[in-house]
């Protein structure tokens, strides 16, 4: 698989707006001084970290792209789409997120009921004191709690043992639909990306269809160099963004130091055969 050197592109990170441990302009300049030379931040289902990377992006001499990550259902299992180079102000984009925000509200209600089914207590208390957005508690903030807890020794643990699905602190939850996500990312002028695809735990097939309904709801490229990614799913999605005519991405998925995801623009270039997703954007 022919590698080119290229511009370093870090296009999918998190901030405490969503489930990061880095403010928006800390996780610029972190960015920074790692080499990356453009960064999107992609909290999920919220926008609102974005002036303030903006301006520090500006003070750091890096473009910064907006972007957001949203939660799809599809059939049993949860997707998630990356809108890169989207207009956070966009009304459809703006109301679908603020829904998506509700839905979480009411997820952590019942995550923390499941917990203290299982004699974990004060769960719900604990994810809030790691939130640094209140309307945004997400699986990862229980997560660090248990882990503060004692009850597992590290985040991926805790979603290993607890908070994946089919544990006992899994909520199964209704999402955005494709359709939804990939609509309000293009209607706010963005692309839509299929992210970390090595992580959905489906057959061949199953990706396959999945892909192909993702590329009719409008998808146009999927992360094929990712922080989930070994070297052999790299290839093996690559050979899908081909395969589907997709652009590709890549990000590190970078939540913060120590969490167990790729370090920011530490990431292996893109095959020089593909289209990368930046050549569709505004940078």
């Amino acid at each position: 698989m022919p590698l080119i050197a290229s511009p370093n592109f870090d296009l999918h990170a998190h901030s405490t707006v969503s489930d990061g441990l880095l403010a928006p302009a800390a996780l610029v300049g972190r960015a920074a001084e790692r080499g990356v030379t453009a960064l999107a931040l992609t909290d999920h289902d919220e926008v609102s970290g974005i002036a303030a990377a903006r301006a520090a992006a500006v003070q750091a001499g890096i473009a910064l792209i907006a972007g957001v990550e949203i939660s799809v259902s599809w059939g049993e299992i949860t997707v998630h789409v990356v809108g890169l180079g989207i207009d956070p102000d966009a009304p459809s984009l703006r109301a679908g997120l603020e829904g998506m925000r509700r839905k979480r509200t009411s997820r952590a209600a019942r995550i923390a009921e499941s917990l203290e089914r299982i004699g974990i207590r004060g769960s719900l208390e604990g994810a809030y004191r790691h939130a640094g957005n209140p309307e945004l508690v997400g699986r990862t903030h229980f997560a660090r709690f248990l882990v503060e807890a004692g009850v597992s020794s590290d985040v991926k643990s805790v979603f290993r043992h607890y908070l994946a699905a089919g544990k006992l602190g899994y909520v199964p939850h209704e999402w955005a639909t494709l359709g939804d996500a990939c609509a309000w990312i293009r209607a706010a002028g963005g692309v839509a990306v299929l992210a970390h695809p090595a992580r959905y735990k489906v057959s061949r097939r199953e990706m396959q269809t999945l892909v192909e309904a993702f590329k009719a709801a409008g998808g146009e490229a999927i992360e094929v160099v990712s922080g989930n990614h070994d070297a052999a799913q790299a290839a093996a999605f690559a050979r899908v963004a081909r395969a589907h005519g997709l652009a590709a991405s890549r990000g590190s998925d970078f939540h913060g130091p120590g969490e167990g995801y790729a370090e920011l623009g530490r990431l292996a270039p893109l095959p020089s055969d593909l289209e990368p997703v930046w050549e569709r954007l505004a940078v």
